[in-house]
């Protein structure tokens, strides 16, 4: 019987002879390649140029701001393009940038403000607004003792 019958037929050779044939091919291509593979050891690496560098340091930075602000799927996606694109550079590790550190003041103030008018509910909602938009006057002047 000759081995092209049993592969039209099916006979249970046909498997193993297919095998055998894939292995001979992926084998040949592999030592076809050998020639080509890895550089040497010693071999110089390339170096990235100054834009790529930069390109990726500002991936590195925006990466490490956007994990510290535990961003993930469509809320990273935005902040990813903006901050890539310069339009937004992170903050320095640790340190709020000058914004961010007036708006924290600015907010402890007020509620400390709102506390000792002891407000609540709608009137605490409408200090507080005015009060970070800056519409609000300070404490009212202390007086030293009030005489009678």
């Amino acid at each position: 019987m000759r081995v092209d019958s049993k592969i039209r037929r099916g006979g249970p050779g046909a498997p193993l002879l297919a095998a055998v044939i894939l292995l001979a091919t992926a084998s040949a291509g592999l030592a076809q390649g050998q020639g080509v593979a890895a550089p040497e050891a010693g071999a110089a690496t390339r170096q990235p140029s100054a834009a790529q560098a930069a390109q990726q340091g500002r991936m590195r930075d925006c990466n490490a701001e956007a994990g510290r602000r535990d961003l993930t799927g469509d809320a990273r996606r935005p902040f990813m393009s903006e901050c890539l694109a310069g339009r937004m550079p992170p903050a320095a590790a640790g340190s709020p940038s000058p914004a961010q550190a007036a708006q924290r003041e600015r907010m402890s103030h007020c509620n400390a403000e709102a506390a000792t008018r002891t407000l609540a509910a709608e009137a605490r909602r409408g200090f507080m607004r005015d009060c970070l938009a800056g519409k609000t006057p300070a404490a009212p002047p202390a007086t030293g003792g009030r005489g009678g």
